[in-house]
């Protein structure tokens, strides 16, 4: 795991050291190891290293060819990279054991083509030196995180946001994505971030620099490789246990983040069943007793197995507050909730055990995980012509989760886009007027996640536009603290076969993750297995945020003038809104989450960066 940069002058003016040097510096937590960069006239590539697999000097980046003609900086891990060696060994001489060098020459030897043989998550640039060219490519879901900036004058990448703010000479909000992500609490949904000008590429997309142009290559598209799908739960499971093989190759401690839920939970019981040599520890954050969203009692049903190497952290309002700046840096952009925050802590304990930590993202999102895809479902069942379908199976989730949520969302799903905007900006009376009425109707989040007439397409846009602002966290998280994060759910084969299963391995009798419920049979403890109450980031925030050191932190934020410059919000609502959350009239605890992030990272990126 590292970080990567670059820059490509177009103007064929040298780069410059000092810039390599700005950009390295503000990425050394992602590669505390070893560091390296490569100037060539107009062009330099450099990488910050995490040593995971083949911990020698032979594997520190850049890495050449044996002829020298071309350089790679990488980040990430193809965990497939033993059996793709043994195809390139006997053409071309490896001088380490990792992974960097097999991408490498598997480019030399496929082109673009290679990247369909990676199982992984990746990032990486691969300069041709003799042309003067830059190849990026990035995974099929946006696991690894590439941002670039091009300008008449350079094209500049890096693997997090951070090096854009000294080197763009002028730094602008981007504001659409401040409204949706206002509005909407999304981020991430296209290409572009909040830093004007400053763009993703594209997952699943390959990108060519060369002379004064650029260009992007779609490299693989999910919808044209659902083929087939699971017809029997037992055929997921051995998939997991095939994934999980791969992403235990590492040289470095291991370890595994623990929530509680069934999709953490499935891979430590299946880490412990069918690995018993691994040497196994989990990670989990915790609130206390009967705290709003703690998840002790679950977690500790794997007490009696790990005893010790079971660690827990207690998150707490002074915890928040104290490494909330730090939080708001490392993550980049502004998040919708404080549930990352929680899983920063994770990391924070896991960083004196471990390097390398396996973790549950992606499942909700091949599942049907979240509590609204089942109001997805019953949009399906109504515009199918399913009426008796649809109320049983409204009955049988309100029986199993006595929630109207479900209800609520398949109403919500109903409605004109329009509607949908009007009730969530009705919900958001914090907002200026006048920021509102400049920006209402660009908004692109109803129709891009709410207007699927069934599961299968709203589940794949899910991975086309929200997987990755969780995975950008789950990577920031991580990194701050020098920390590899791995997501066996997300191997390629496993999304590819559960997206073209019937939807009745997904949701049936009001229960969703059927299919992994069932795959858990006699591997999950049952009450894990069963628990149908785990909507998903739940936590005390409503309750920090009325603590006495939130008060003054918050009371005072609100009064400050970085606060009143900022266009977003109104004052003197934001405060009425917060009398009321104090008086436990209202929970506004997003709302107030977003005036701390924003002000906050506006201060950190944009004023001061």
């Amino acid at each position: 795991m590292c970080g990567i940069y670059g820059r490509y002058n177009f103007d064929g003016h040298p780069v410059e050291r000092e810039t390599l040097s700005v950009m390295s510096d503000t990425l050394k937590h992602r590669g505390p190891d070893a560091q390296g960069y490569f100037i060539k006239g107009a062009i330099a590539v450099g990488a910050l290293r995490l040593s995971v697999i083949d911990l020698s000097q032979k594997a520190n980046q850049p890495i050449f060819s044996r002829d020298g003609r071309f350089c790679i900086v990488y980040n990430g891990e193809v965990y497939n990279y033993i059996e793709i060696r043994d195809e390139l060994k006997e053409k071309y001489d490896f001088i380490s054991n990792g992974d960097t060098e097999v991408v490498l020459y598997s480019f030399i030897e496929w082109g673009q083509a290679c990247l369909d043989k990676l199982n992984g998550m990746f990032a990486f640039a691969i300069l041709d030196i003799e042309r003067q060219a830059l190849f990026l490519a990035r995974d099929r879901f946006g696991i690894k995180p590439l941002y670039y900036y091009v300008s008449d004058k350079a094209f500049i990448f890096s693997s997090e946001l951070k090096p854009f703010k000294y080197v763009l000479e002028d730094k602008k909000i981007n504001a659409n994505i401040m409204y949706n992500y206002l509005v909407f609490n999304r981020t991430d949904y296209d290409n572009n971030t909040f830093l004007e000008g400053v763009k993703r590429v594209p997952h699943g997309c390959a990108m060519t620099v060369e002379k004064n142009t650029y260009a992007l290559h779609p490299w693989y598209r999910l919808g044209d490789h659902l083929k087939k799908g699971y017809a029997r739960p037992e055929a997921l499971k051995d998939d997991l246990v095939s994934s999980l093989a791969v992403h235990l190759r590492s040289d470095v401690p291991l370890g595994v983040c623990l929530s509680g839920g069934l999709d953490s939970s499935s891979i430590v019981s299946l880490l412990l069943k069918e690995f018993p040599a691994v040497p196994l520890q989990t990670f989990s954050a915790v609130y206390g007793k009967n705290i709003y969203g703690d998840e002790s009692e679950y977690i500790d049903e794997f007490r009696h197995i790990l005893g010790q190497r079971l660690y827990k952290t207690s998150v707490t309002a002074d915890a928040l507050l104290s490494d909330v700046r730090d939080f708001i840096y490392y993550i980049d952009e502004p998040v919708g909730h404080i549930a990352p925050f929680m899983h920063y802590q994770v990391m924070k304990l896991a960083r004196h055990h471990a390097v390398v930590l396996l973790d549950g993202q992606g499942a909700d999102e091949t599942l049907a995980g979240y509590h609204y895809f089942f109001g997805m479902f019953f949009k399906e069942l109504l515009y199918t012509k399913q009426p008796y379908t649809l109320l049983k199976e409204i009955f049988y989730y309100c029986l199993r989760h006595k929630s109207l949520f479900g209800f609520a969302s398949f109403l919500y799903f109903l409605l004109p886009a329009r509607t949908k905007s009007t009730i969530k900006i009705s919900g958001n009376n914090s907002l200026s007027r006048q920021f509102l009425s400049q920006y209402r109707g660009d908004e692109t989040i109803p129709d891009m996640l709410y207007s699927s007439t069934n599961l299968h397409d709203s589940l794949l846009e899910h991975f086309e536009h929200k997987l990755e602002h969780l995975l950008k966290w789950e990577d920031r998280n991580a990194m701050r603290f020098s920390l590899e994060s791995r997501v066996p759910f997300l191997d390629h084969r496993i999304v590819e076969k559960m997206l073209a299963s019937p939807i009745s391995m997904v949701i049936r009798r009001g229960e969703n993750k059927w299919i992994l419920r069932e795959a858990m049979k006699n591997i999950l403890p049952e009450k894990i297995r069963n628990r149908q109450d785990k909507i998903g980031f739940d936590n005390p925030g409503a309750q920090w945020f009325r603590e006495q050191q939130f008060k003054d932190f918050i009371y005072a934020l609100l009064h400050s003038d970085n606060f009143r410059a900022l266009p977003f919000f109104d004052q003197q609502r934001c405060c009425a809104i917060y009398r009321k959350h104090l008086n436990h009239r209202i929970d506004a605890s997003r709302q107030i989450w977003k005036w701390i992030n924003v002000t906050l990272w506006h201060d950190a990126f944009i004023k001061n960066g």
